[in-house]
């Protein structure tokens, strides 16, 4: 017999392993994806992005893995973490671990129940091979930081953090919206919105500055997930492309599934923005700039003109995230500045040279709106008086980040809106987030609020030292002002003539 080509035995060992089962219907055998009023006439239709064997797959990232770890046991036995621009540079990572890191986990978990649930062999065997990249990115990126933890404080227990910390609340309750969505809505949110609109925006600016910032083994785990990321992004555009196509009835349901989602996306993205512009003490990029090429450029110059043949236009509330662009990270630090004593990691005023450099990347909102504020703290500082906010915040009951954000246009007014629903008051922080909770207010009202917790005694007790243990912090090392803490103290220790 011939050889099989690359083509046919790809089709052998993958769709060709699929059976009509004859003992039960297929609407018992696949029940979860009819109640989302998608339909599809032709799962057959479906062309595979991964176009990988199992057994091709797993050589393929074993031998990435083994190239990966070496690179790790080389950094940690060479003492690369002193080789770092500046111990500041661990609060990025500490944000990463605590609420970028379990997401990959949840997304595993997900993509495993699509792999059963989906009809058709293709989005199966897509859904399978995404799942396992999603379990072997949380693993590669909880092995790169780990070596952290062994010099440095708050690296500790991110799993525990994630479940109950406040800010880590902005992740958690994306992702928990997303498993609690129909399959169809999950694909929507996950795979198209999530990884490829904006998952650009976290791994490539994100992963040039970690090495930039002399962070080589978090660079080399963002630049081995990035093959992933490409399959990841195909995936989300096979998706929707192939719904889009099976029926023109699906056509406003995905429209309003991208509106959604894009927004949610995109406001847990803010805790990004701030990383990209604050927590990296050498800078490569802007979040203003990366928004631009990899948003932007690349999806509304390219994507959406492509969509708009089937009838998806670009997503709802569009023009209010290009202009938060200029202002989107400043308002999210200077909220972070004034709770770090209740964070996992530390801020303090960035230096001289860092305000420089925001004043030339933000030319018309920095100067007159944010540095007066870092200045004026940075004299409350150095008279003994570092501020921090004793209050607790207002958050917003669909993205639960606090009330942060400005009007559109106008950064010196907070936006702050009002749905009323079965007799109750909710608050939102955007008309994005508005939109949301008043689409679907069953859901939303049932939201996990840390506030609310903390003030109903569901998080360890009254006083704040009860919560932060709750939390478990290690009070005085994981939180508060950089300047003069122990991490600070030993970074400088250690770069001291005659120091390690």
């Amino acid at each position: 017999m011939a050889k099989a080509s690359m083509r046919e035995r790809y089709r052998l060992l993958t769709r060709d392993l699929d059976w009509s089962p004859s003992y039960v219907s297929s609407e018992k055998l696949y029940p979860y994806t009819r109640f989302e009023g998608i339909k599809v006439h032709d799962w057959d239709a479906w062309e595979d992005p991964f176009r990988l064997t199992v057994d091709a797959y797993s050589k393929y990232q074993a031998e990435k893995d083994k190239r990966l770890y070496a690179v790790f046991d080389s950094f940690t036995q060479g003492q690369g973490h002193l080789g770092l621009a500046d111990a500041r540079y661990l609060n990025a990572l500490r944000l990463f671990l605590q609420g970028v890191a379990p997401l990959e986990y949840q997304a595993h978990r997900h993509f495993s129940y699509l792999a059963r649930h989906l009809d058709g062999p293709g989005p199966r065997f897509a859904a399978l091979c995404q799942s396992i990249d999603e379990l072997r990115h949380f693993q590669t990126e909880t092995h790169a930081i780990s070596v952290y933890n062994k010099y440095y404080d708050g690296f500790h227990s991110p799993g525990k953090m994630h479940d109950r910390v406040w800010y880590l609340s902005v992740p958690k309750s994306f992702f928990d919206d997303g498993l609690t969505a129909g399959p169809f809505e999950f694909l929507t949110a996950i795979s198209f919105s999530f990884e490829y609109l904006l998952t650009n925006l976290l791994f490539v600016p994100f992963m040039s500055g970690a090495s930039f910032n002399g962070d080589l083994a978090t660079m080399s785990f963002g630049f081995s997930a990035q093959s992933d990321e490409s399959r990841h992004m195909t995936l989300g555009l096979e998706a929707i492309k192939f719904l889009l196509e099976q029926d023109e009835g699906n056509v406003p349901i995905i429209q309003d599934w991208i509106d959604k989602w894009f927004w949610r996306a995109y406001r847990l993205l803010a805790l990004v923005a701030c990383m990209q512009d604050y927590f990296l003490p050498k800078k490569v990029m802007s979040w203003k700039e990366a928004f631009e090429l990899y948003f932007e450029q690349q999806m509304l110059d390219g994507l959406f003109p492509d969509l708009e043949y089937f009838g998806i236009k670009p997503p709802r509330h569009l023009d209010q995230a290009i202009a938060e662009k200029e202002y989107l990270s400043h308002q999210v630090h200077w909220t972070l500045y004034q709770f770090s004593h209740a964070a996992a990691f530390t801020t303090t005023v960035p230096p001289k040279e860092e305000l420089d450099w925001m004043s030339a990347q933000y030319p018309t909102t920095f100067d007159q709106h944010y540095r007066p504020l870092y200045e004026k703290a940075a004299r409350m500082q150095d008279s003994g008086n570092r501020f921090f906010s004793r209050g607790l915040p207002q958050l917003c009951q669909v993205c639960q980040i606090p009330m942060l954000f400005s009007e559109p246009g106008d950064p010196t007014r907070v936006a702050f809106r009002v749905s009323e629903y079965r007799g109750e008051r909710f608050n939102t922080c955007s008309d994005g987030c508005q939109w949301i909770f008043e689409r679907e207010p069953a859901k939303y009202v049932q939201a996990w609020l840390p506030v609310h917790q903390i003030y109903q005694g569901n998080c360890g007790g009254a006083t704040i030292p009860d919560v932060l243990s709750w939390y478990g912090y290690e009070l005085g090392r994981d939180n508060g002002e950089y300047a003069g803490s122990v991490d600070q103290q030993n970074w400088a220790k250690w770069h001291t003539e005659g120091g390690v």
